[in-house]
């Protein structure tokens, strides 16, 4: 789709990867891709895979737009937080796999997932905006507290707290977390489980358990 995204689709399962060469830096370009991609993938497949390069799924909101002043700042954050928000209420199954560091930006992507796959390794997992001097806006705190649990907020959100894999695990950033070696094997069961689900069903479940949070995120963005 573009030098950053790249989509492929096999046996109604839509594949879409995330790989600038870099951090896979949250930016307009990246944030366009992906909402092509989620586009496509409603109409041509009917569960979605979202990953990034291996070590890395995405290190957050790009850091260079943020230097460019605030309205550079905010249109990105703007387009970020809506299609955040796309891909939190999504009807389609995604599956979000993190084979690396998924920092701020890159965890809220973590949390729209409806099953999320980590991998072992010397990885970060987390939401650290309030440790680079950014306020946590209402679209993030809402999305960390449904999916994370109140429980949680006070560490993960206000004191930025990072996690390996396995204890993103204990704090319901991911649903699960594999080997370098099963991890491509534990995603591809977890997509095929996804598949036998009914497609109208799912979407309806979905919006039931989401719709609520979704519309306090649409009010703060308006």
């Amino acid at each position: 789709m573009t030098e950053f995204v790249h989509y492929e689709q096999q046996d109604d399962i839509a594949t879409v990867t995330m790989d600038d060469g870099k951090a896979n830096a949250f930016g307009p370009t990246m944030i366009a891709a992906l909402g092509d991609a989620l586009e496509r993938a409603n109409s041509d497949a009917k569960v979605l895979l979202i990953k990034g390069r291996p070590g890395v799924f995405c290190a957050g909101f790009d850091l260079k737009e943020m230097s460019k002043g605030d309205d550079a700042r905010q249109a990105m954050v703007n387009s970020g937080a809506e299609l955040l928000l796309k891909l939190y209420l999504h009807p389609q199954p995604i599956v979000v796999a993190s084979g690396g560091h998924a920092l701020a930006a890159g965890a809220l992507l973590l949390l729209c997932g409806d099953y999320r796959i980590g991998q072992q390794g010397e990885f970060k997992i987390g939401l650290n905006e309030t440790a680079i001097g950014m306020t946590m806006p209402t679209f993030g705190i809402e999305m960390a507290r449904d999916r994370l649990g109140s429980e949680h907020l006070t560490q993960a959100v206000l004191n930025a707290q990072l996690y390996s894999p396995d204890e993103a695990l204990t704090v319901n950033y991911l649903d699960q977390v594999a080997t370098p070696e099963s991890f491509d094997q534990v995603i591809e069961g977890r997509l095929k489980s996804l598949l036998a689900l009914d497609s109208k069903a799912y979407a309806g479940s979905k919006l039931g358990i989401r719709g609520a949070v979704g519309q306090r995120i649409r009010a703060s963005l308006n």
